[in-house]
């Protein structure tokens, strides 16, 4: 009977065991059910603040029957429809027009961008692989790849590694630079800037550019473009970053150094979209236009993107230019 006892015991214990086991896994099981899954994070997220454009303006440029000849313009993209039609739309109209004989159509590296744009405004646009399977559905035999992109940063290296494994769907392929791959390029996109900004060269203001950085060994370009400015004595101009170095307060320490009562903000970058919006000209205490008007500063922000600027435009025609010189 004792033994009885004893081992009833062990039983109801092991059993409490089991039991706590058991709700502690289930408590477990519902928390992870409930929490929100780890997701992407949206490249524009802020956007639908914003009257970002009339997406019917634009041409998404992914027409087939094009001929043999393709100039693929290659582009991280955005949602932000007017700045799209006037900086990455502007890019390919002037490659359009600089090579008639070339079917110029359009790609985007970012399907977070290119699902928005299609349920919000139901525009198709290729991602790098639709566009690349499209060309060889086409019949394309000489493929030329414009990038759009500033540097050759992770992006780049990434569209040059898929485009290689289509190199042999096509008998040539050529890839065209980013905007700054040479000293030329350099020297050529701190004067194109700099006359973009002319009108603000009146003593008394700071003109800031305002990059995106990144983590890569590219992220030295920023640094290099203030070499460029500071030697062509505009000792004015200030480049930063949003996720590298040089940051906001990086500049903005740089900046009171001098004596300036106004600063202007624009992006150094392609397109005026999400960071240009939000992060430059945003509303929040730690966007770059806050930043400085906390310091004191009259504050006035240029949305424009790079690709606005005509300068910059012919460089890309000139980088496409000597692609096409390597087709074989």
């Amino acid at each position: 009977m004792k033994k009885l006892l004893i081992c009833m015991m062990a039983l109801a214990l092991f059993g409490m065991m089991l039991t706590a086991c058991g709700g502690k896994d289930a408590a477990t099981a519902a928390e992870q059910e409930t929490s929100p899954a780890p997701v992407e994070a949206a490249e524009e997220p802020e956007e639908e603040n914003y009257d970002t454009g009339d997406a019917s303006l634009d041409d998404p440029r992914n027409q087939d029957g094009i001929g043999e000849r393709e100039l693929l313009v290659v582009s991280f993209g955005t949602s932000y429809n007017d700045s799209r039609r006037l900086t990455i739309g502007a890019i390919e109209e002037a490659l359009d027009q600089a090579f008639p004989d070339w079917s110029v159509r359009r790609a985007f590296t970012s399907q977070i961008i290119i699902d928005h744009v299609a349920s919000r405004d139901g525009e198709v646009i290729d991602n790098v692989t639709e566009a690349l399977e499209r060309a060889v559905s086409n019949g394309v035999k000489q493929l030329v790849v414009q990038p759009t992109h500033l540097m050759d940063g992770f992006e780049y290296n990434d569209l040059v590694d898929e485009i290689a494994q289509y190199s042999d769907a096509f008998e040539s392929v050529a890839i065209g630079a980013p905007l700054l791959s040479s000293d030329g390029d350099f020297d050529a996109v701190a004067d194109a800037i700099v006359h973009a900004t002319e009108s603000f060269d009146d003593g008394r203001t700071a003109v800031v550019f305002m990059g995106h950085g990144t983590e890569a060994e590219s992220n030295r370009v920023y640094e290099q473009m203030q070499g460029v400015l500071d030697a062509k004595g505009m000792e004015h101009y200030y480049i930063g970053t949003v996720e590298a170095h040089p940051s906001v307060d990086d500049v903005l320490a740089s900046v009171a150094e001098g004596a300036y009562a106004r600063v202007v903000l624009r992006p150094l970058m392609v397109v005026a979209g999400d960071h240009a919006n939000n992060d430059m000209a945003g509303d929040d205490e730690d966007s770059w236009r806050s930043v400085f008007e906390a310091a004191g500063y009259e504050v006035e922000c240029v949305l424009e993107g790079l690709g606005s600027v005509e300068q910059i435009r012919e460089m890309y025609v000139a980088h496409a230019r000597a692609a096409i010189g390597e087709l074989k």
